[in-house]
């Protein structure tokens, strides 16, 4: 008879006390990559990010580091506006912008 082995990543995730901190920690990790991905395309400086944006360099520095452990609606939507991007709600081919 062959046991079926699952990986670690599968047995750790059926500790929900762990699967809900992963999930909490993949969701700070992803916003500050995203962070750093938009700036390393763009070479615009934290300073100059953080006057376009309205925040102060200290919290740009904060998030891009992943030490912002919860970042604003606002404050992300004017990063990516900073970058020329637009933040859009889509569901089934409707499209909302959040403004």
């Amino acid at each position: 008879m062959n046991k079926k082995t699952i990986s670690t990543y599968d047995r750790l995730m059926q500790d929900e006390g762990f699967k809900s901190d992963y999930k909490k920690e993949y969701e700070e990790f992803a916003l500050s990559e995203l962070l750093l991905v938009l700036m390393d395309g763009d070479n615009k400086s934290v300073r100059k990010l953080a006057k376009e944006a309205g925040l102060s360099a200290n919290t740009i520095q904060n998030i891009r580091s992943g030490k912002q452990k919860d970042i604003r609606l606002q404050s992300f939507k004017n990063i990516a506006q900073a970058y020329g991007y637009e933040l859009v709600l889509e569901k089934e081919g409707e499209r909302i912008s959040v403004a």
